[in-house]
């Protein structure tokens, strides 16, 4: 029996309440399909910040880096500036275990309406470089406060950086049979990072993945692509801004970020990686037991994809599936009144029915 080690962040606001419903699917997948998680909980979040001055303890990197991967919530609290809650957590756990592929589903569900008019049978990925780019800490200010007010902002992308995401994504589309990589950049305006960036992207898939197909859009042409014909991408590759952007509207264009799982991986496994909802704490409805537990569910069997454990993933995305053709249980978020609870429980029942089903036969 295989037995995985999992950190368990749930974080702020609505992460405790859907983190508790994720951790309900873990559990029944583990005695559907015989393998064992030992999940450890940590309360970092705000109200840690709050009592401590910081956003985990200063051993914090180092507790983590034992576990085989990290299933997180969310995080945000009117009481802390985001900037201490991301950079004081997220932004180390991504950067420092090397979690340089951001990955984001795009996928219709059914039951869930897209507001395109051309909306039905969607499904794409996204890799998004996640590590360095534009969401790196280098720059400052001057003058503060003063007329001349300075601010500097600096994007960071290296060679081996966009090598390794251009790989990622390649490899990916190969070892699941799809046959296009579409690359976002604005090369023509941001001359020096993005100009590095096509080189490299290109001459990645041109050298080591010849047998797909390559395009390559300027990111604003890409986003009116995605509402017009979102049908046509397989695979988007993209720089951490760029890619942060476009995911949002991908989440968007499929039913909503309430719906949205992500990834953030380190394909090489020398560090575990982070699995989490796209959605934030949601403040306004935190304690109701009305928030989605689907995109925290998802999330969860991102994870368990990525441990190896695929059966037990794919029963859990066809659960979700089932449920939401059924139509039964909807949160309010997607047209109906059930509980996150109700939702969770939902779930768990079509996972059994759908082991009782492949048992019978």
């Amino acid at each position: 029996m295989n037995t995985y080690q999992i950190a368990v962040i749930a974080g702020d606001g609505i992460g405790p309440e859907v983190m508790e419903q994720a951790l309900r699917v873990l559990n029944a997948a583990e005695r559907q399909d015989n393998f064992r998680l030992e999940c450890k909980e940590f309360s970092w979040n705000s109200e840690y910040y709050l009592k401590h001055g910081r956003m985990m303890p200063e051993d914090g990197m180092e507790r983590l880096k034992s576990f085989d991967a990290i299933l997180f919530g969310a995080i945000g609290d009117a009481r802390v500036p985001d900037e201490v809650t991301i950079w004081e957590l997220i932004m180390p756990i991504r950067k420092q275990f090397r979690q340089y592929v951001n990955f984001r589903p795009v996928k219709s569900l059914p039951g869930i309406p897209s507001p395109l008019a051309n909306g039905d049978h969607i499904d794409f990925v996204i890799f998004r470089e996640n590590a360095e780019g534009e969401y790196s800490d280098s720059g400052g200010r001057l003058y503060a406060g003063q007329e001349g007010e300075i601010a500097v902002q600096n994007t960071i992308m290296t060679r081996a950086g966009v090598e390794r995401i251009a790989r990622a994504a390649g490899s990916y589309a190969e070892k699941h049979g799809l046959k296009k990589v579409t690359s976002a950049t604005k090369s023509n305006a941001v001359i020096h990072a993005n100009k590095l960036w096509d080189e490299h992207v290109s001459r990645v898939m041109a050298e080591e993945f010849g047998g797909l197909e390559f395009e390559q859009y300027y990111v604003d042409a890409l986003a009116a692509y995605f509402v017009q014909r979102p049908q046509s991408f397989e695979v988007v590759l993209a720089s951490n801004l760029f890619g942060d952007i476009l995911s949002d509207l991908g989440s968007g264009i499929v039913g909503g970020l309430g719906l949205s799982p992500s990834g953030n991986i380190n394909p090489e496994k020398d560090y575990p990686s982070m699995f989490e909802p796209v959605h934030g704490s949601a403040p306004d409805i935190a304690g109701k037991g009305i928030a989605n537990p689907i995109a925290q569910i998802w999330s969860a069997a991102l994870m368990l994809e990525h441990l190896g454990e695929h059966k037990a993933a794919k029963r859990i995305l066809e659960a979700i599936e089932a449920v939401l053709t059924e139509g039964a249980v909807r949160t309010k978020d997607i047209g109906g009144d059930a509980t996150t609870a109700q939702m969770g429980e939902a779930i768990l029942l079509a996972m059994k029915k759908k082991k009782n089903v492949k048992s019978e036969g």
